[in-house]
């Protein structure tokens, strides 16, 4: 191993120092001297929930295996370590080669969460790259973002030299190829960046400009430089069976969040919810061959001596081969004494039933997410959900033995009335009702059910048919949190029901950050620079720094969260995410008027993706 970044001392005195000195099993090492691009992957948070993160393992797999390239990987130091690097003046490193970031030729920043901007900044801080994209010179690394917050890059647009938008799989190879033309020419920064513009996928900011009303709203956006396209289409991975995916996964010397294999199944999802960005940003649903996963399984497990594996989807019920797999699995499994971890499954007989194979005789808790209290709610988000099937379903799983469910809702949904609130409480009563009709007394092992109801705050998000719809206030938000309360407090079953609410305060920023223009640069910059980092985790939020910044910058987050108007240019409209704005439109006002749009399967809603040519969209049909 080559000497590492951090001295003993440090790492001695800083909490889980695992995190720091890479190595771990299946890290990739090459070397240096025989790679002609560098490149580093980023997860911008702590080293446990990165670590976490199948992206990067992908690209990770992708980019070594590329002769003339190596990845390595750096994450979010976390606050004590952040304090040394800054006093000492240690430039922040990669986990493989120990080597600082702003050496290298790439870094390349995944980001899944609004409220990690700011970390965003203190890893170019503690790497010694400016900040700003413009400062940068020709020995600085090229900073790429993509992610799903990249189908609105705007708000950070300032911090980046070029944005990937879509799947990574598809545009990186052309990416690099360039990069080697220009640094064998000795062509500059600039020059790369401008020939970076025309690629498919590829989304360089300074190339394009805003202008504003009055009002504040949008006036146009578009290139300022010849050549650069109007409008930038995600990328797509066209064919599940022949991409990426690694065999050898990293094994971390400590536990992170996903401790376990992840396998891929599907990518995109059918059921179309109104206030999902994923379900619209990755469609269409496309599926991996289940022959290649049976393999991948095996493969993964004997290479990183995982004991637990998780199938991977937005909703794993519609992988059209699940059954096939799930019984390969259970089968496989059990000769080695590895768990099976299956999120995302709708609860029915089929899903109970596998659960009941898979799960520890203990049965742990079962999950629900109805999203809202009433059927009338429901309809409106297009969840697809009826109260007949949540109750059929928890009555299943109660004579199968659990007697823990756990439900999740969201407050501030469009359309939302006080009944619909007051739904939340009668909904989960009517579960533990159901607990008690159904089990008879003698059978009932620990005496009674307990249902776990909480609640997140509905946040507006671009390319979702809700992208038009106001946000609340923190008073309105936890106004409703405190009401919802009172009502579950009102139940004849509330000594079985716990309830549980999110912060409002990080909820409400994270919607102005999602629907933000490029002015909120400066005030992530300003937050940044009076402190504001880890705005992911509760304990680290600073909400009156955050408020700061918006005064001093001048700006309204009211203007963030109102309702926008049905012809307003959105900064993300220059994005082609596949699905159109007038799909989009279309589900906002179908919401309006509580009208249901079938699943993909069932009806196609022209939704624009069957452009890509590929997926659910040339499916067959299935029988109304």
């Amino acid at each position: 191993m080559e000497k590492l970044a951090l001295s003993d001392d440090i790492l001695m005195k800083i909490e889980k120092p695992a995190r720091y000195i890479g190595h771990e099993v299946n890290a990739v090492i090459k070397d240096k001297s025989k790679v002609d691009i560098r490149f580093v992957m980023c997860f911008p948070d702590v080293y446990e929930i990165g670590m976490s993160h199948l992206g990067i393992q992908i690209l990770y797999d992708m980019f070594n295996t590329m002769e003339d390239v190596w990845c390595e990987r750096v994450y979010s130091p976390w606050v004590d370590l952040d304090a040394i690097m800054r006093r000492e003046k240690i430039p922040l490193f990669a986990l493989e080669s120990q080597d600082p970031i702003k050496d290298f030729d790439f870094l390349g920043i995944t980001i899944q969460y609004e409220m990690c901007y700011t970390n965003i900044l203190q890893i170019l801080d503690l790497a010694q790259i400016p900040l700003l994209a413009t400062m940068r010179g020709e020995d600085m690394p090229i900073v790429i973002g993509g992610g799903p917050c990249v189908y609105n890059p705007e708000p950070i647009a300032d911090f980046f030299d070029l944005f990937y938008i879509g799947e990574g799989e598809t545009q990186y190879g052309p990416l690099l190829a360039l990069y080697r033309e220009c640094k064998a020419s000795g062509v500059g920064r600039e020059e790369f960046l401008r020939r970076a513009a025309i690629l498919p996928g590829i989304y360089v900011p300074r190339f394009y400009e805003a202008t504003y009303r009055e009002d504040g709203t949008l006036a146009s956006f578009g290139p300022n430089r010849e050549g650069v396209p109007a409008k930038v289409r995600k990328e797509v991975v066209m064919d599940m069976a022949n991409t990426y995916y690694p065999r050898k996964p990293i094994v971390p010397y400590l536990k992170v969040t996903q401790d376990r294999v992840v396998l891929e199944i599907q990518r995109g999802c059918i059921r179309g919810c109104r206030f999902c960005q994923a379900g619209q940003i990755y469609r269409p649903v496309r599926e991996r061959d289940v022959e290649e996963m049976k393999r991948y399984a095996l493969e993964m497990l004997k290479n990183t001596g995982h004991d637990e594996i998780s199938l991977s989807s937005l909703s794993s019920s519609d992988y059209s081969r699940l059954p096939e797999l799930v019984d390969y699995l259970i089968e496989e499994c059990q000769k080695r004494h590895v768990n099976i971890s299956l999120p995302s499954l709708r609860i029915d007989a089929f899903s109970l039933d596998v659960m009941s194979k898979v799960q520890d005789v203990r049965k742990s808790s079962l999950t629900f997410a109805p999203e809202a209290g009433s059927q009338r709610l429901r309809d409106v988000i297009n969840k697809g959900l009826t109260e007949e099937a949540i109750l059929n379903g928890t009555a299943l799983a109660f004579h199968a033995g659990w007697t823990r469910v756990k439900l999740y809702f969201m407050l501030g949904l469009p359309t939302e009335t006080p009944e619909d609130i007051r739904g939340i409480a009668e909904l989960s009563n009517k579960i533990a009702a159901t607990f008690f009709e159904e089990i008879p007394k003698e059978e009932r092992k620990n005496g009674r059910v307990q249902i776990v109801s909480s609640t997140s705050f509905f946040v507006p998000k671009p390319f979702t048919p809700f992208q038009w719809a106001r946000q609340c206030s923190k008073e309105e938000f936890l106004e409703k949190a405190y009401f919802t309360k009172r009502c579950i407090g009102e139940q004849l079953n509330q000594k079985s029901i716990k309830y549980n609410w999110h912060e409002a305060d990080a909820s409400v920023m994270e919607g102005v950050l999602a629907r933000g223009d490029r002015r909120l640069g400066q005030v992530i910059l300003k937050a940044y620079e009076k402190g504001c980092f880890y705005d992911a985790w509760g304990e680290y939020y600073q909400n009156d720094k955050w408020l700061e910044a918006f005064q001093e910058c001048g700006l309204s987050m009211d203007f963030y969260t109102r309702e926008r108007g049905a012809d307003e240019l959105f900064p993300w409209d220059f994005i082609d995410c596949g699905v159109t704005k007038e799909f989009l439109k279309r589900e906002w006002d179908k919401s309006l008027a509580g009208v249901v749009s079938p699943n993909c399967r069932k009806q196609c809603q022209g939704c624009g993706a069957n452009r890509f040519g590929v997926g659910v969209c040339f499916e067959p049909r299935e029988a109304k």
